[in-house]
C-alpha cells in the first residue's frame, strides 16, 4: 500500500497510547491555529464548536467545560474512550460541522453506556494516527476527561444516511500550497468533495444501507463496502482503481464496536453484500481513514465468488506467469504449500515458467545469517508433483544477508521454475549477490553473461530492496529472456484520505530508478537483437499507469501486458477496497502485441477473506 497500497506486508497494529500526538503544536507552527490557553466557557461551547468548519478544531490546545451530549458508542479496547453527540442535531445549521467528538480515555475505566446524556470536560486535541509523519488527517477529541452522567436511556441521535447520492463525485479538494499542499485550514465543502463530506460527520452516528463489499473481511476483523452501486464496478464486484484521479469515494471501511469475542464479525469476499448495512460513529484511524464503527451491523449475503482458473497453454504456445506467494519459508504450515501448489497446478496451469517473489531462505524470519532457500524450493516443488504438476527445476541468486529488505531474517529473493519437458534453462556462469549480469553477444545473438544473473546490483536502486533477476530459457529453439522482478514497496506513501492531497507518494523515487535501470537493461539486450523476446514480470509494486509503469516502457522498450485487458479486469490485489494493479508482466516489441499473446490476471487470492497470499498471480502465453 494505494491510495497506499503499500504497502503491501501486513503489520501488526499498534494500540494508541495515552500520550496525544503533537499535531497541535505542528498545526500553530504552522500558523493553522492561534494559541490560547483560556477556558472555554460551557454556555458558548457545543461540540460543533469544538469541530469547527475545517480539519483542525479551532479549540485545539483549550480547555473546555461541561460540554453536552449523547453517548453513542463506547470503545473499551484499542483506542479507549467514547463518542458524545449533541441531542439536538445540527443546531448551528451548518452542514461543515460535525455535532459529535471522541473522548479519548486511555487507561481510565470506562463508566458510560450508549444513550448516556452526559457533561464532559477535558482538552481539546488533534490526534494523528500514525503520527504527524503518516501525512493522516488528524481525529478531533477531548481528552484527560471529566465525566458527568446526567441521565440513562436516551434516545440516540438519528443516524445520517451516508449513500450515493450524498457523497460527491469528486474526492477531495487541492491542497493549499501556501501550506506545503495541506487541507487542514480549507474551508469544509461537505457538497463538494467526498472527504470533506466525510469529515464533517467525523464521530457523528452514521449510517449505511445494505452495501456491496469491495474488500474482503481481513485478519483485523474489517471490510469494506461501497455505497455507490455502480462505481468503477467490475464484473466480480470489486470497485477498480484505474487513475490518480478516480478515488472511489464510495469506499468505507467497516469495523465493529463489540469485540470480537462478543459478537463474531462476519467473513466477507469481494462482490458478497452486507444486508442491513451498519450503524455506528463514524472514525478516523491510520488502517484506512473513515470507518464506520459499527454499533449495529448486518448480515453478509455470499454472493458465490469463485476462484478463477486459466486456460493451459497449447503445445506451441510458452506460458510464463508471476506470482508472489507472501514470505514462504519451510516454517510454514504444509497447508500453506500444498494450497499454493495446487494453485500453480489447477489455477494456472503450470505455466513453463513461473517466477516467484518473497521465497524466503531456509529458516524463514530467523535472523542467523542464513540465505539459502533450497529448502523451501524443494518442499514448494515437492507439493507441486504432488499436486499432480511437473517436476520444476529452479534457478536463483542468493541474496546478501538482510540486504535485500523484506522481513528482517528472512531474505526474500526472486525465483524462476521451469518445467524441463517443455523449457529448457540456458545456464552461463551463475552470478552471486554482488556480481552483475551483462549482455553479451555471442554468435551474432544476445546472451547474458551470468544466468541467472542479477541486474546491476550494487546500483543505489536496488539498496535495501531485491535485485532483478535474469535467465535465459530456451523454447522451440527460441531464445527467451526472463526478468523477475520485486521493486521496493509503497511504504512510507501517504493515504487517499492524507491532509495533503494530491497525497505524498515518496516511495515512487526508488521505484522509478529501479525501472530505468531494468528498462536500460532491456534495451541492451534489444541494441544486440532487435527481435529479442524479452518478458519483465513480478511484482512491480505500482499501478499500470503510474511512473514507474511509464519509465519501464519508456522508448517502446516493454509494453504493460496488463493492458491488453479491459479496465476493469485490470487488478492483481486488492487495498482499502480499491481493485489495483500491482503485479505485472511487460513485454517487448518481439513478443508482439495484444493479438499475439493472450494474457491473465488470475483472481484466486485478493479479493477473499481466505487466503494463501495476497496477489493473485499474472499468466502471459505466446508463440516465440
Amino acid at each position: 500500500m494505494p491510495h497506499i497500497p503499500t504497502p503491501h506486508i501486513p503489520k501488526p497494529r499498534a494500540l494508541r497510547s495515552a500520550a496525544v500526538s503533537t499535531v497541535v503544536a505542528t498545526a500553530l507552527a504552522a500558523g493553522l491555529l492561534a494559541a490560547s490557553s483560556s477556558a472555554a466557557s460551557a454556555d458558548e461551547v457545543r461540540v460543533h464548536d469544538i469541530q469547527g468548519t475545517t480539519r483542525v478544531s479551532p479549540l485545539a490546545g483549550q480547555q473546555v467545560t461541561d460540554v453536552e451530549g449523547i453517548v453513542t458508542g463506547v470503545r473499551g479496547y484499542g483506542s479507549k474512550g467514547f463518542w458524545i453527540q449533541s441531542a439536538d442535531g445540527d443546531a448551528d445549521k451548518n452542514p461543515a460541522t460535525s455535532e459529535a467528538v471522541f473522548v479519548f480515555t486511555g487507561s481510565a475505566a470506562l463508566t458510560v453506556k450508549a444513550g448516556d446524556a452526559v457533561r464532559v470536560s477535558g482538552t481539546v486535541s488533534e490526534y494523528v494516527p500514525g503520527g504527524a509523519g503518516s501525512g493522516n488527517q488528524s481525529l478531533t477529541q477531548i481528552t484527560k476527561p471529566t465525566v458527568t452522567v446526567e441521565s440513562s436511556g436516551n434516545p440516540l441521535p438519528a443516524p445520517v444516511t451516508i449513500g450515493a447520492k450524498s457523497v460527491p463525485a469528486a474526492y477531495a479538494p487541492a491542497g493549499d500550497p501556501a501550506q506545503g499542499g495541506s487541507v487542514n485550514a480549507l474551508p469544509l465543502k461537505p457538497r463538494s468533495y467526498a472527504l470533506d463530506l466525510y469529515e464533517s460527520l467525523e464521530g457523528m452516528n452514521v449510517r449505511v444501507g445494505t452495501s456491496r463489499v469491495v474488500g474482503a473481511t481481513d485478519a483485523y476483523n474489517e471490510l469494506w463496502v461501497t455505497v455507490k452501486k455502480h462505481e468503477n464496478r467490475n464484473r466480480r464486484g470489486g470497485t477498480v482503481y484505474g487513475s490518480y484521479d478516480a478515488q472511489n469515494g464510495g469506499r468505507l471501511q467497516i469495523q465493529q464496536l463489540a469485540p470480537v469475542s462478543e459478537k463474531p464479525f462476519p467473513k466477507a469476499n469481494v462482490g458478497d453484500v452486507l444486508r442491513g448495512g451498519a450503524e455506528g460513529p463514524l472514525d478516523f484511524n491510520q488502517f484506512g481513514g473513515y470507518t464506520l464503527v459499527a454499533r449495529e451491523l448486518g448480515g453478509v449475503a455470499d454472493q458465490g465468488l469463485a476462484r478463477e482458473k486459466t486456460r493451459r497453454q497449447a503445445k506451441g504456445e510458452l506460458a510464463v506467469a508471476t506470482y508472489n506467494v507472501e514470505n514462504l519459508d519451510p516454517g510454514d504450515p504444509q497447508q500453506k504449500f500444498d494450497a499454493l501448489a495446487a494453485a500453480v497446478v489447477s489455477n494456472l496451469a503450470s505455466p513453463d515458467i513461473l517466477a516467484l517473489e518473497e521465497i524466503q531462505d531456509d529458516n524463514g524470519a530467523k535472523n542467523d545469517g542464513t540465505v539459502s532457500a533450497d529448502a523451501t524450493l524443494k518442499k514448494f516443488t515437492d507439493a507441486i508433483v504432488a499436486a499432480g504438476g511437473p517436476r520444476y527445476a529452479w534457478h536463483s541468486v542468493a541474496p546478501q544477508n538482510n540486504k535485500d529488505g523484506g522481513e528482517p531474517g528472512g531474505n526474500i529473493r526472486q525465483v524462476f521454475l521451469h518445467n524441463p519437458e517443455r523449457v529448457s534453462f540456458t545456464e552461463r556462469a551463475p552470478g552471486d549477490a554482488t556480481t552483475p549480469t551483462e549482455v553479451v553477444r555471442e554468435k551474432g545473438r544476445a546472451a547474458l553473461s551470468h544466468s541467472p544473473g542479477r541486474i546491476d546490483p550494487l546500483n543505489d536502486a536496488w539498496s535495501d530492496s531485491r535485485k532483478p533477476l535474469a535467465g535465459e530459457f530456451v523454447f522451440r529453439g527460441r531464445t527467451v529472456f526472463v526478468i523477475a522482478n520485486h521493486f521496493g514497496s509503497k511504504g512510507g506513501d501517504e493515504g487517499l484520505t492524507s491532509h495533503h492531497q494530491p497525497p505524498v507518494r515518496s516511495s515512487e523515487a526508488k521505484r522509478l530508478k529501479q525501472a530505468q535501470a531494468v528498462n536500460g537493461f532491456v534495451k541492451d539486450i534489444r541494441e544486440v537483437r532487435r527481435d529479442a523476446d524479452v518478458v519483465v514480470l513480478g511484482d512491480i509494486n505500482d499501478f499500470e499507469f503510474s511512473a514507474t509503469t511509464k519509465a519501464l516502457t519508456d522508448g517502446g522498450a516493454l509494453r504493460a501486458a496488463v493492458k491488453s485487458l479491459p479496465r476493469s479486469e485490470r487488478y492483481s490485489y486488492v487495498y482499502q477496497g480499491n481493485s489495483q494493479v500491482l503485479d505485472q508482466i511487460l513485454t517487448s516489441p518481439g513478443v508482439g502485441d495484444a493479438d499475439d499473446f493472450s494474457y491473465d490476471s488470475v483472481h484466486i487470492n485478493a479479493e477473499f477473506a481466505e487466503q494463501n497470499s495476497d496477489h493473485d498471480p499474472q499468466v502471459l502465453r505466446f508463440r516465440p
